[in-house]
């Protein structure tokens, strides 16, 4: 613990970066400090994201997450498409993909949780106007009450991080081309399609079509459960920002989906959607003393590869390890730096391997089964592994 002895960290962003690295830094022995620029709590966010059962097993055991945070762990994936020249359902396959889906608000406030029991002082509408060097080679963060030193300054800003622009001037996410909707639906959506409900209890599902695709799986709501979707395609012909989502989400369904599975997206009101433009960027390095990026703001994958938050939970044991383990801060960040960095850029190629594969140059669903999905999805993965697509073609009991 001798980098983190009598250390001030001070963590730029209080959502799922932010307070996964404040938790991180307080388990070491650090004194932190969180900036939020949101006045309001977070927790409404009600998306839906999955992370990797064995990572939700480690963060619950080593006390960044509530062990009765809920969660509905699922363990195959399932491939759908609709059949052609009809509107009935196709199933293409069926793969082992364990994940444990969350809902975003409940894990966000499991890990504030955890920070305030670290005795880490979290300032809510705090935004910060500025980081600069101090003489001593620390870190100055000034806000409008004021300026305070730091050991380390965390950027935990996001995907528009202005402290990436501190150590990749310039650096911004590169477009995609095409965009993600991503909501969720309250689970009286599937009332009339018990099949549909039978199948989520015990799968995620792709549903795949020409220039597309749609994942859905069931997340825990503040009451009950929600269906989460991410739905990735080209965007409308005559887009316009303020619209409200839904009524594109529905059309693309209505034209794309099985009739069930669109009927299902068509039904109620969609308790939360918005419209992101896909995109990805990686920093050439991760930390440079005494700065040190976590979560997007040190670089976004498309998220195909499931792994915003993952990624963010990643970094924060990696930088709990690092404080750990070295003996100075520049030690740490050094090592950090260079774990988190390769595996960003890991994560970035593959997300544009799957971009391809699944939006860009999308195969032809309907004339694929079994064996041809398998063998489709080795050749998306070239040989790298991740959590999501590790075992394409392993045997699973319907």
């Amino acid at each position: 613990m001798a980098a983190a002895t009598a250390l001030r960290i001070g963590v730029i962003g209080g959502s799922i970066a932010g307070c996964a690295a404040a938790v991180a830094g307080s388990r070491a022995g650090a004194d932190v400090t969180v900036y939020e620029r949101s006045g309001a709590e977070l927790q409404d966010r009600g998306f839906g994201i999955v992370i990797p059962p064995p990572l939700h097993r480690e963060l619950v055991a080593s006390g960044y997450l509530d062990a009765r945070m809920e969660t509905a762990p699922v363990a195959t994936r399932v491939w759908l498409t609709r059949e052609p020249g009809g509107r009935s359902t196709r199933e293409l396959a069926r793969q082992s993909s364990p994940v444990t889906p969350c809902n975003w608000g409940l894990l966000w406030r499991s890990l504030r949780a955890s920070a305030s029991a670290g005795a880490v002082r979290y300032l809510r509408g705090e935004p910060v106007t500025s980081v600069s060097a101090g003489p001593d080679g620390r870190a100055v963060v000034t806000t409008a009450r004021g300026s305070e030193p730091y050991d380390i300054v965390v950027g935990a800003d996001g995907h528009a991080s202005r402290t990436r622009q501190l150590l990749a001037p310039g650096l911004t996410p590169e477009p995609a081309g095409y965009l993600v909707w991503r909501g969720a639906i309250p689970l009286s959506a599937l009332a009339d399609h018990p099949r549909e409900l039978e199948l989520l209890r015990g799968a995620w599902v792709t549903i795949g079509f020409p220039g597309g695709h749609g994942i859905f799986y069931l997340i825990p709501g503040t009451g009950d459960r929600l269906l989460a979707y991410a739905i990735y395609g080209r965007p409308p012909a005559s887009p316009d920002a303020d619209a409200d989502p839904g009524p594109y989400v529905r059309e693309l369904a209505r034209e794309h989906f099985p009739a069930a599975w669109a009927e299902i997206v068509g039904h109620g009101t969609h308790r939360t959607t918005a419209c992101h433009p896909v995109a990805d960027v990686q920093v050439p390095r991760a930390a440079r003393a005494p700065l040190l990026l976590a979560g997007d703001a040190a670089g976004v994958s498309r998220p195909h590869t499931a792994s915003g938050a993952v990624k963010a939970l990643q970094d924060a044991l990696c930088l709990e390890r690092v404080l750990r383990d070295e003996p100075t801060v520049g030690a740490a960040l050094e090592r950090y730096a260079d774990e988190r960095t390769a595996a960003g850029a890991h994560l970035v190629e593959l997300g544009r391997r799957m971009g391809r594969a699944q939006v860009e140059e999308t195969p032809d669903w309907a004339a694929m089964g079994q064996e041809e999905v398998d063998v489709w999805f080795r050749g998306v993965l070239a040989g790298t592994r991740h959590y999501l697509y590790e075992q394409p073609g392993a045997a699973v009991t319907a």
